[in-house]
C-alpha cells in the first residue's frame, strides 16, 4: 500500500529517484549483514577451537575450502579439515586439564561487488596449555547457492609462539610441516620466521586513503633471527623468504 501511495502522488522521475535510493539502501544493508555473518564465522571458529569441538568447526568451511596454519602446510577440503584438528589435537571435545583460549581482535571485513566472495583480516591471541601464540588470519569466505557464508579459505601465519613460560625468552622461530602429524596436502604458501624475526603478512584490502594496493613482501624474513654476522644469522636469511610473494587478494576497488 505505502509503494502505491507513493507511486500515485508522485511524479514518475521522482519515483524512479526513490526506487534508485530504496535499491541502494537494500544494497547497504545486505552488504553491512554479510560483514556481519563473516565476522560472526571468524569468532565462532575461535570459539569451537576453544573447546575441541572439531567436527562442528569443519562445518563451517565449504567443502572445496583450504586451510593453513602456521607453517604446517597447506589441507584442502572440508574432510582434511576435520581429519587434521583430530589427528592433531585429539577427538571432538575439551580434555581435562586443557586450556585453549583463542580471543580474536581487529577484524577487517570486505565484500565483492556481487556479494558473493569475503575477506577478513584479524588479529588472535591463542592462550594454551601447551604453548601461547599470535596468529593474523588473512581469510576469504563464500556466500553458498542457500545464502549461508562458509570458509572458503583459513590462512593463520604466526607472528609469535613461545612456551607459556613467556615469548621474551622462549620464543620459537616457526612450526614446520612435519612438526605432528597429519602431513598436509600441499607444502607452505610462505616459508617465513616468527618473532624475534617478522614476517608481514600480504593485506587483501588496498590502502584505504591512497587507494594503492599493498605489494607482497618478498625480502628476507630473518635478520633477526640470530646476533647480526653470526653464521646462524647468515642461515637464516636462507630460511625466512617468502617462496611464493602472491596471495589471492581482494580485487582493487572492491
Amino acid at each position: 500500500m505505502l509503494g502505491l501511495s507513493l507511486a500515485l502522488a508522485t511524479p514518475a522521475a521522482a519515483q524512479d529517484t526513490i526506487e534508485q535510493q530504496l535499491d541502494q539502501l537494500d544494497r547497504r544493508i545486505t552488504r553491512l549483514e554479510d560483514m556481519n555473518a563473516i565476522e560472526t564465522l571468524q569468532r565462532t571458529y575461535g570459539y569451537f577451537v576453544d573447546k575441541g569441538q572439531w567436527t562442528h568447526l569443519s562445518n563451517l568451511f565449504a567443502e572445496d575450502a583450504t586451510l593453513e596454519i602456521g607453517g604446517k602446510g597447506i589441507f584442502v577440503g572440508r574432510e582434511r579439515v576435520l581429519e587434521y584438528m583430530q589427528t592433531a589435537f585429539g577427538p571432538d571435545g575439551a580434555p581435562m586439564g586443557i586450556l585453549v583460549n583463542h580471543m580474536q581482535f581487529q577484524p577487517v571485513t570486505h565484500i565483492s561487488e556481487d556479494g558473493r566472495e569475503g575477506w577478513l583480516r584479524g588479529r588472535a591471541f591463542v592462550m594454551a596449555s601447551s604453548g601461547w601464540g599470535l596468529p593474523l588470519y588473512e581469510d576469504a569466505f563464500e556466500k553458498g547457492e542457500d545464502g549461508v557464508w562458509r570458509i572458503s579459505r583459513l590462512t593463520g601465519p604466526f607472528t609469535m609462539y613461545t612456551s607459556w613460560a613467556g615469548w621474551g625468552e622462549n620464543a620459537l622461530n616457526n612450526t614446520w610441516p612435519d612438526k605432528f602429524d597429519p602431513p598436509p596436502d600441499l607444502p607452505p604458501s610462505v616459508v617465513y620466521l616468527t618473532y624475534p624475526a617478522y614476517y608481514i603478512v600480504p593485506f587483501h584490502y588496498p590502502h584505504p586513503v591512497t587507494g594503492e594496493v599493498f605489494e607482497a613482501g618478498a625480502a628476507e624474513a630473518g635478520a633477526y633471527h640470530r646476533p647480526p654476522g653470526t653464521a646462524e644469522q647468515q642461515q637464516s636469511l636462507t630460511v625466512g623468504r617468502t617462496v611464493n610473494g602472491s596471495q589471492p587478494i581482494m580485487p582493487p576497488g572492491d
